[in-house]
């Protein structure tokens, strides 16, 4: 009998207009053979199941079933095409984990911890994992910029430190520049992580569970038009992305142990794509996502098909490691 599989995506951040993007790519590509596919839209406004005719439907949130023409129908997995909150931060993991159902991104600790970036480098640190020199904020605190300035150096970047796809970045290269940075970061998060500029080769690394074992997929290089690998960067053409990543032997090397240490250190599952830039030979971690972009131009997709994994594979081998892994 074929599984019912919720795809969900939307979300209550910036990124939702990515993220739905993402959950119909995955609708699109994986074989309605093998699985009965449902899109559902995560929102603030509403929880809906959206069918081909895009009527929608409200989901029950007391057991996240739907209800379409008297039949209602519950769901053997979820995929998570959900950036940002509540998708990538471990609030959907717990949800599903209380009401006994699989899905195919990491548990609710691990989301969460993911999410916040400097949780997860402090974290990492003790295992040897490299990160930037960093500063924090939360919303109230006084900013000292000569505090700052003694601390991280120029240039440096600010982020928000709970949001993805470059939302709330800047690159400051004068105290000016500071309280601008940190007030556009503070739109998207109560909390900043502002860190050193490190000047090397950024890549991007995809790890992920196939067949019962953790793969690193092959590399990607960032290659900026712009200043640093900003929103226009990921998502409006402007920078090229090549797979797999000009680096020596002992660079790829290192990288691929990092990342690997890395997942397996935090007990991870599903998808992982960690960000890094070398400083020589070492690899410094930027961060990592655990429902990274899911479109064909993707990275992880990218990757995966470099690696020979078609992107059905790689969609129907997530939702079959987490229905394995509840078995």
């Amino acid at each position: 009998m074929k599984k019912n599989i919720a795809i969900i995506m939307g979300g209550y951040s910036s990124e939702v207009e990515i993220s739905l993007k993402s959950g119909n790519v995955v609708y699109e590509s994986m074989n309605k053979d093998n699985f009965n596919l449902y899109r559902i839209h995560i929102l603030e406004e509403k929880w809906v199941y959206v069918d081909d005719d895009n009527k929608e439907f409200p989901v029950n949130k007391d057991d996240f079933s739907v209800e379409k023409n008297g039949v209602k129908v519950h769901f053997d997995c979820v995929f998570n095409a959900i950036h940002g909150t509540p998708g990538e931060d471990g609030l959907m993991q717990a949800y599903f984990e209380l009401l006994g159902i699989t899905h195919t991104s990491s548990d609710y600790y691990q989301s969460a911890l993911t999410f916040n970036k400097r949780d997860l480098l402090s974290t990492l640190k003790p295992y040897g994992i490299k990160a930037a020199e960093s500063y924090y904020l939360n919303l109230g605190d006084v900013i000292d910029t000569v505090e700052i300035e003694k601390k991280v150096g120029f240039p440096c970047f600010v982020k928000a430190n709970k949001a993805g796809s470059s939302f709330g970045i800047s690159k400051v290269y004068t105290k000016e520049e500071l309280i601008p940075a940190i007030e556009k970061a503070y739109k998207e998060d109560d909390e900043i992580i502002i860190e050193s500029f490190l000047d090397g080769t950024e890549v991007s690394v995809g790890v992920i569970t196939y067949n019962g074992e953790i793969k690193v997929l092959p590399i990607t290089e960032i290659v900026s038009d712009n200043d640093f690998f900003d929103y226009q960067a990921k998502y409006e053409g402007k920078s090229q992305e090549i797979t797999p990543a000009r680096l020596t032997k002992k660079q790829e090397k290192n990288v691929i142990i990092t990342a690997k240490k890395a997942y397996e250190v935090l007990k991870m599952s599903g998808y992982t794509r960690s960000e890094f830039i070398f400083r020589g030979d070492e690899p410094y971690m930027l961060e990592m996502n655990t429902t990274p972009g899911l479109t064909r131009e993707s990275i992880l997709p990218q990757q995966a098909k470099v690696a020979g994994i078609s992107i059905s594979e790689l969609f129907e081998s997530a939702v079959q490691e987490a229905i394995n892994k509840k078995g």
